[in-house]
């Protein structure tokens, strides 16, 4: 069964394929996710099988709600269907958008709203395979330093993230 993702065509919110929406460059809800603990974030390596940016590093989780889900309740979802996480008190930093070439002939073009979830201690996670091949908790600032030093290692939403949005998702972490 396709995917449905609520886009937006000519101004109005409609539900459209995940795959044409990315390989039209519509612009679609989605949602992002950042675990942080001691100004450490929690990052995921995306799995071999995604069907664009394989094996690259990611934040937490991401992806893009049902058609009706609210945000937080995707992000919910996600954390738990990609990293076995439950329970966690989000935030809601920010909702922005942006637009990034991820390969393949395909554009991801989100207007996103950005979770954080702030702990004071680190959690144990069960990633599923199917979704993720490795996770590691990088502190922020050398993350950023990492992602200017090899961008090719990460995605491309997570380097703007962290070029251009990083006071407005971390605030006073940054």
């Amino acid at each position: 069964m396709k995917e449905m993702i609520p886009t937006w065509v000519d101004g109005d919110l409609v539900a459209v394929e995940k795959l044409e929406a990315h390989q039209r460059g519509l612009l679609h809800k989605a949602i992002s996710v950042f675990v942080i603990c001691d100004g450490a974030v929690l990052i995921q390596r995306r799995a071999m099988g995604k069907y664009h940016t394989p094996g690259l590093w990611a934040n937490t989780c991401c992806t893009h709600p049902h058609w009706g889900e609210s945000a937080l309740d995707c992000a919910n979802r996600r954390l738990q269907e990609e990293l076995g996480i439950t329970g966690l008190t989000l935030e809601h930093r920010d909702q922005l958008t942006y637009r990034a070439d991820v390969g393949g002939g395909l554009i991801e073009h989100e207007r996103v709203d950005i979770f954080l979830c702030e702990l004071v201690e680190r959690i144990e996670v069960a990633p599923n395979p199917d979704e993720v091949m490795d996770t590691a908790w990088v502190d922020i600032r050398e993350l950023t330093v990492l992602v200017q030093k090899a961008p090719e290692n990460y995605t491309p939403w997570l380097r703007i993230y962290l070029t251009e949005h990083a006071a407005r998702i971390f605030g006073e972490n940054d």
